[in-house]
């Protein structure tokens, strides 16, 4: 083990058999850190990412991550590789007063201007991706919606989708979900738009397919659902 990063888990969504799981650096660097493993495609396996009690980390714990070494991989700057022989530890949990200071203020959501037939602004040609420095980004929206979808429902596909629409600096996005516990919630309901309140987002970047890389909602955090005030 190289060395050990406490960090704010702002996600640990869905990808692929695993998670893409991320958290800012404790304190006030703004440093972010996607916890990556050694296969192919990057997802972190339940075991690699377990507390000692065999628990799962939660969107807002402060956790000391175990890594071996930084392992960027194009526009994702952030990732490091994580060291599987060891558990992650939580030390804590932050409330609304720390996300506050932790949040971003990007003018954009890097590039926009290109979007897929149910989204808006919802994805960026590799060829631009390229050049991009980060793909992680904290920010707070307060007109939240949730829409429960059925994308493919013309081509007699039946699965379901849950798309985040939100204003962020003057422009409007759709962007797909993926962070577990929202799309567990609100598949369960019927299809239709749920409107939120004041919320934070983690938006992420996700592996390039078919030309492009998609901008995700990796994590909700309603300030509803949270304490209000402290900070652990």
């Amino acid at each position: 083990m190289a060395l050990v990063k406490t960090l704010v888990c702002l996600a640990n969504s869905r990808k692929l058999l695993g998670r893409c799981v991320a958290g800012m650096v404790d304190g006030d660097s703004g440093e972010w850190v996607r916890p990556v493993s050694a296969r192919l495609s990057r997802e972190v396996s339940d075991n690699e990412r377990q507390y000692k009690d065999g628990t799962d980390p939660k969107i807002l714990d402060i956790v000391e991550v175990p890594l071996l070494r930084p392992q960027s991989h194009d526009f994702q700057s952030e990732n490091w590789l994580l060291d599987p022989d060891y558990y992650w530890k939580k030390t804590g949990r932050v409330g609304w007063r720390g996300l506050l200071s932790l949040e971003q203020r990007p003018s954009s959501l890097w590039i926009n201007g290109s979007s897929t037939y149910h989204g808006n602004d919802d994805r960026i040609p590799i060829e631009e991706a390229g050049a991009l420095s980060d793909s992680l980004k904290l920010i707070r929206v307060t007109d939240l919606a949730l829409h429960v979808h059925v994308p493919g429902a013309m081509f007699g596909d039946q699965k379901r989708a849950l798309r985040a629409r939100f204003s962020h600096k003057g422009n409007e996005y759709i962007l797909r979900v993926t962070d577990p516990e929202y799309e567990q919630e609100y598949f369960a309901k019927s299809d239709g738009v749920y409107e939120l309140g004041e919320s934070f987002l983690t938006v992420s970047l996700g592996e390039p397919y078919g030309g492009y890389v998609y901008k995700l909602v990796a994590a909700i955090i309603e300030r509803a659902t949270i304490q209000t005030g402290s900070r652990r």
